[in-house]
């Protein structure tokens, strides 16, 4: 009996690492897509599920690209389930449990739109929506990384700073304006928009450009998200490092959504820069991903540590110490 609560620790303890060790292998999943679109090689293999008709094709040209993608794929989806079964045998928390049940059926889900991708011979629709999944993916592996961390439930609570948004919120915002982004720069990739728009930093010279042509209009929404993104990420981390400064747990991720947005914007001039360069072009795509996984991160901490409810106590008692001193002070002038 003495030796269950060890072995219980040490299971959750190895159930973190794997979900850490997932989230890692989903990253380089998504560069090696990445590195698929921006060769050229999402047709270099026909046929699927197999490749050529063999599970292990000559590996040369685009084929290397594509099916060593198809290699991780699979490899990714037999951690995600192991990831699930590992999570119910453990886990007593209904939510991780069936969060670790969504990731795997959102895996196969993926699997699947990408041999749609192929065998369809690339419809945009599909494309993007393969793209948007795998996003939706790697933001269940963080979450999932997140949660199954022995010290998630022992983060302090603290007081909510008096400003507007909060920062859960503002977080939030931030989070769901970065993947909203990223989908439209999947759609101007599966487009072959990237250099539909061929100067940087303005638009054929302009700031506001006549924008003829629907590749012209995607790439201009995209430069237009990638202000929108940098101001609210500079908005969040600001946030952060001004009224929360004593708590690691955010300012850690604070920085890192700084440093991977300044990456970020780099790239993304670098890829127009070079003409869409592979390494360039491809690093933009996983960056942005690293990007999302991180302020969904803080967005997951400020809603776990931040306790409006103290502010608004807080508050209560400002207006009622505020108010006992009014009438002290007419009650000495009368």
């Amino acid at each position: 009996m003495t030796n269950e609560p060890a072995q219980s620790r040490a299971a959750h303890r190895g159930l973190h690492r794997y979900a850490r060790l997932l989230a890692g292998a989903t990253f380089i999943l998504i560069f090696a897509g990445g590195l698929v679109t921006s060769t050229g090689s999402a047709l270099a293999v026909p046929d699927w599920p197999l490749s050529f008709g063999k599970f292990f094709p000559k590996m040369q040209g685009g084929v290397l690209y594509e099916h060593g993608h198809r290699m991780i794929a699979g490899t990714v989806a037999l951690m995600t389930l192991g990831l699930a079964v590992w999570a119910w045998r453990v886990e007593r928390r209904p939510f991780v449990r069936n969060l670790a049940l969504i990731a795997f059926g959102l895996v196969i889900t993926q699997a699947v739109l990408g041999g749609l991708t192929v065998l369809l011979l690339l419809p945009l629709a599909i494309a993007v929506s393969h793209a948007a999944t795998a996003q939706a993916f790697f933001c269940l592996t963080i979450a999932m990384a997140l949660f199954t961390n022995p010290a998630w439930q022992k983060l302090p609570r603290v007081k909510a700073a008096q400003e507007w948004p909060r920062l859960p919120i503002l977080a939030a915002v931030t989070t769901a304006v970065i993947y909203f982004q990223i989908l439209i720069g999947a759609v101007m990739r599966h487009m072959g928009a990237g250099l539909a728009i061929p100067d940087f930093p303005l638009a054929f010279g302009r700031l506001f450009p006549r924008l003829e042509s629907l590749p012209e209009q995607i790439n201009y929404a995209h430069r237009v998200g990638a202000v929108v993104v940098s101001v609210l990420v500079c908005w969040t981390a600001v946030r952060v490092l001004r009224f929360y400064a004593d708590q690691p747990q955010l300012c850690r991720l604070a920085l890192g959504m700084l440093a991977l947005l300044a990456l970020q914007l780099t790239l993304g001039a670098l890829t127009i820069l070079s003409a869409r360069a592979v390494l360039p072009t491809t690093a933009h795509v996983a960056i942005g991903a690293a990007l999302l996984g991180t302020t969904l991160a803080l967005t997951l901490r400020a809603l776990r540590m931040i306790d409006g409810r103290m502010a608004a106590e807080s508050a209560r008692e400002v207006s009622g110490v505020r108010a006992r001193a009014g009438t002290v002070g007419r009650q000495v002038t009368a």
